[in-house]
């Protein structure tokens, strides 16, 4: 796990070793081993690399330079079953001049060009100097676990693994006013920082004097509806998701360092442990964050249970609401988007936590929900347009409560989710609940600002850049299982509670759920498997029966989330957000009219408890754009 950061020039230039210092200083925490700087004779590429070492730790330093001295090469991530790759690689003639995972990306570079680099497993972000072709080529692996950020300016392509080290290089840090209008930063490429972009999951970029070309290499496939196969056994689906989990369990155990399990009581994390204690047959240490005495929050009792069934060895963080507002800002610098919920403050103090005690790599549950339909408004879409092979009694129960919880969309979906709707023919209950949730913003907005994003169509522009050819003929659950993996999964849950708050602790997250050969078993299955009923996650849950106790099992899914700061108006937390939202960061913010955004919060705290916990996400949000304004100096 590391971090780096790279300047290509179109033309050659001098380039300041200073400059790239500057850079990886601002991610140290990625890579608090070592650090290191190559910088081409010719003036066109500058490379910066800060290493954490977890395999090869004795001589895993980058970038690497070919012995060839024709490629030069940095890598952030891991990947797994290299030994095998890499005796095959040395059966062909390669030599290797490291003991690390990282340097058979090189070879197969070497001899399969981008086509050998799809043999690769895991998590990752590689960057490719051709120095005879002076091109650079930077791809990031197919679900979006490892960030890969890029710009251009002044002549040059700037690369990242985080923004604030293209900053530190040398790019100015603007607004990019137009993707907050657009949710661009959620729902497409763009960022918040005018000019980042961020590369795709799945994707390569190809960088040369005429400019960039970016190629789709992997993707989520699902069965079209029509061909879905509903005649295998359950069982022998049961088997193929159990045997891709234990595989993906299996390599990410392999690490120089020990591998501790982040465990939050759920089904995943809980599932995770199981398996990895009867992997390596013997007890692993958990940790476990805690929102201790916030009844409907804490999950501490159901963490305690996993970890007596395992043996385990349970290290605890208790948060409070003042904990979480003292690390606010710097939870914030990390993610570099606003989180609408403080528990991506909660996950930043974890990952210090767990790095305290001496660990520097655990496996997640991350990704379960998104991968396997874990999510209620998923169980909606089924019930509503994709209710085939189910029970109809259970199926008519279940519509008869969405009928009468009609209200919880609040006003319903907006114009251009409605738009979408009529595309696709249904609903994705995601788009609505989100639309919905964040439609208060635009009310807030400043005139003029209002003004020239009147008619923004967020989810329209991003359904028109959704789907492959065979996108419509899926089914309307694996249709929003896809508009997820495109947007929200890598944009902001594996932003906001996966990498950059791991890596802010110099701590590797190695989610096995996220492993491309589970998607694509997952996504291989018919909807009443990954949905039965009221029961989300159907195929997880029982091919991981036998690692989990059974009060896990049968138990229903709780999101995590911190409380939400207007319902504790006596915290430091909810003070911190008054103050920020009272204070002179708010007027200079070029999003919303400051009274307008006080007025609501005057009149949230006087709503009902469910719908302060609503109006909680969008102060959240406005709180983090200001003290991102203040953090990077944006204009």
């Amino acid at each position: 796990m590391c971090g780096y950061v790279a300047i290509f020039s179109k033309q050659p230039r001098e380039f300041k070793a200073d400059q790239v210092n500057i850079a990886m200083d601002t991610i140290h925490h990625r890579g608090p081993d070592s650090r290191s700087i190559w910088i081409d004779p010719n003036g066109r590429v500058a490379f910066g690399y800060v290493r954490l070492g977890l395999v090869g730790l004795s001589n895993g330093t980058q970038p690497i330079v070919a012995d060839e001295g024709d490629f030069v090469m940095m890598v952030n991530g891991e990947f797994y079953d290299y030994a095998r790759i890499r005796a095959e690689l040395e059966e062909q003639g390669c030599r290797f001049k490291t003991s690390s995972d990282s340097e058979i990306a090189l070879h197969l570079y070497r001899r399969h060009g981008v086509r050998g680099l799809k043999q690769l497993r895991g998590e990752f972000a590689i960057l490719i100097y051709d120095r005879l072709r002076e091109t650079l080529f930077a791809v990031r692996d197919r679900i979006g676990v490892k960030p890969l950020y890029y710009a251009e300016h002044d002549g040059a392509f700037y690369f990242g693994s985080e923004i604030k080290a293209m900053v530190g290089a040398g790019l100015p840090p603007q607004w990019d006013r137009d993707a907050y209008a657009n949710r661009g930063f959620i729902l497409r490429d763009r960022t918040l920082f005018n000019g980042v972009r961020s590369v795709k999951p799945g994707t390569f970029l190809l960088a040369d004097s005429c400019g960039l070309q970016e190629k789709t290499y992997w993707d989520w496939q699902f069965p079209a509806r029509a061909e879905m196969d509903h005649n295998r056994s359950e069982a022998s689906m049961i088997e193929r998701v159990r045997s891709a989990i234990e595989d993906a369990v299996r390599l990410r155990l392999h690490a120089d360092v020990p591998v501790g399990v982040s465990l939050s009581g759920g089904l995943d994390s809980s599932a995770m442990l199981g398996l990895a204690t009867a992997l390596v047959g013997k007890p692993l240490q958990a940790f476990h964050l805690s929102f201790e005495g916030a009844d409907g929050y804490d999950e501490r009792r159901y963490a305690e249970i996993a970890a007596k069934h395992n043996n385990a060895e349970l290290h605890v963080l208790s948060v409070s609401q003042d904990d979480l507002a003292d690390h606010f800002e710097d939870a914030l610098w990390h993610t570099e988007i606003p989180f609408s919920n403080a528990h991506s403050i909660a996950k930043y103090m974890l990952c210090k936590f767990i790095q305290s005690k001496g660990m520097r790599a655990v496996l997640t549950g991350e990704g379960a929900d998104e991968v396997f339909a874990g999510y209620p408004h998923y169980r909606r879409d089924m019930v509503m347009f994709n209710n085939d092979h189910q029970d109809r009694a259970e199926i008519q129960r279940l519509a008869d409560r969405i009928e009468s919880q009609g209200d919880r969309f609040l006003e319903g979906p907006t114009v251009d989710v409605q738009w979408v709707n009529n595309e696709l023919g249904h609903g994705i209950a995601w788009m609505e609940t989100q639309s919905a949730l964040f439609r208060p913003l635009a009310g807030l907005f400043r005139n003029g600002y209002r003004e020239r994003h009147a008619h923004a169509t967020p989810y329209q522009q991003f359904f028109n850049r959704l789907g492959g050819p065979s996108f419509d003929e899926w089914d309307p659950v694996n249709k929003s299982l896809y508009a997820v993996a495109k947007s929200s999964l890598p944009n902001l849950v594996l932003t906001t509670l996966g990498d950059r708050l791991e890596m802010a602790g110099s701590l590797e997250g190695r989610p096995p759920l996220l492993d491309h050969r589970v998607v694509e078993v997952a996504a291989s299955l018919p909807v009443w498997m990954k949905i039965r009923g009221s029961v989300e996650k159907y195929a997880l849950r029982e091919a991981m029966r036998a690692y989990l106790p059974h009060e896990i099992y049968d138990r229903k899914k709780q999101y995590f989330r911190a409380p939400p700061s207007l319902l504790h108006p006596k915290s430091k937390m909810f003070q911190l957000v008054a103050d920020t939202l009272s204070g002179p960061l708010l007027n200079s913010l070029p999003f919303f009219e400051p009274s307008s955004v006080r007025d609501f919060m005057a009149a949230a705290r006087l709503l009902p408890e469910a719908q302060r916990a609503a109006a909680d996400h969008i102060l959240m949000e406005i709180t983090g754009l200001c003290l991102l304004q203040k953090r990077f100096s944006l204009s």
